[in-house]
């Protein structure tokens, strides 16, 4: 079994409310990625931006979306991940897709929708945290706003990955960053963020701060720019670090309730 896992994390600013023209320029972006890249880690609502009038959009938009995904995935032979504003059964998901080269894929719909932007009134709140295994790693992902609520992604599942999809603005970026490395060090586990760049219709800046954070807080990947990020993750060393230091023994046992 492979030990490794290699990641590749776009950055880039988003058209809005445009689905087509983000799968476009994404797909120029993904064809420039390595082979030898496992993961290719898109942002949040990445084809239309963080918008909060989905209906905007034709309601066949999020599985055109998901439909490109498989493709990409089979055709790249690499899983893709990021979220996108789905409309199912009547009610819109901000629904975060992993999607493998097999066809194989999961969703996420996001727990913690953000009260400020509105965001709960037009998307329906998740219920289940995911966790899915993929080429021998445990990985847990989770939307934007998720990651000021430490509880909702305690490892309480020795998850080896916690990775977030943003679109997280410029005022507020240092709680991104500071949150990112503390949700690595608690977890004891690799701590993946993925933001956009540019600025959106609701007047919101934005300045990247993607990253990636080992298991004792440790920056292996970080940028303002629009970019592909890369780093690799290696299981071996995270299971050393989690032997040596026995932290996650210690953890609280609890169970959500809704």
């Amino acid at each position: 079994m492979t030990t490794e896992l290699k990641v590749a994390l776009i950055q880039t600013s988003l058209f809005w409310e445009n689905p087509q023209a983000n799968r476009d320029a994404f797909y120029e972006k993904i064809k420039s990625i390595p082979k030898d890249v496992d993961l290719i880690v898109l942002p949040e609502m990445f084809h239309s931006g963080f918008t909060m009038t989905p209906n905007h959009m034709d309601n066949t938009e999020g599985h055109k979306t998901l439909e490109w995904m498989l493709h990409i995935a089979k055709q790249e032979q690499k899983a893709l991940t990021g979220s996108i504003p789905f409309y199912d059964n009547g009610v819109y998901y901000n629904r975060l897709f992993f999607v493998e080269p097999n066809g194989t894929y999961h969703q996420y719909d996001k727990r913690h929708t953000f009260t400020l932007a509105g965001e709960s009134k037009v998307y329906k709140q998740g219920k289940q945290r995911l966790v899915l295994e993929y080429m021998g790693f445990q990985i847990c992902p989770l939307i934007c706003y998720d990651l000021r609520f430490p509880v909702w992604a305690r490892n309480t599942e020795d998850y080896d990955v916690l990775l977030y999809v943003a679109n997280w603005p410029k005022t507020r970026i240092y709680a991104w960053d500071t949150l990112l490395a503390a949700r690595a060090i608690e977890n004891m586990a690799y701590c993946i963020g993925v933001n956009r760049i540019g600025s959106d219709d609701g007047g919101y800046e934005y300045t990247g701060h993607s990253a990636v954070y080992d298991a004792l807080g440790k920056n292996l990947a970080f940028s303002e720019e629009d970019t592909i990020l890369y780093t690799t993750l290696n299981k071996a060393h995270l299971d050393e670090t989690r032997y040596n230091l026995k932290f996650l023994q210690d953890r609280d046992q609890f169970s959500l309730k809704d």
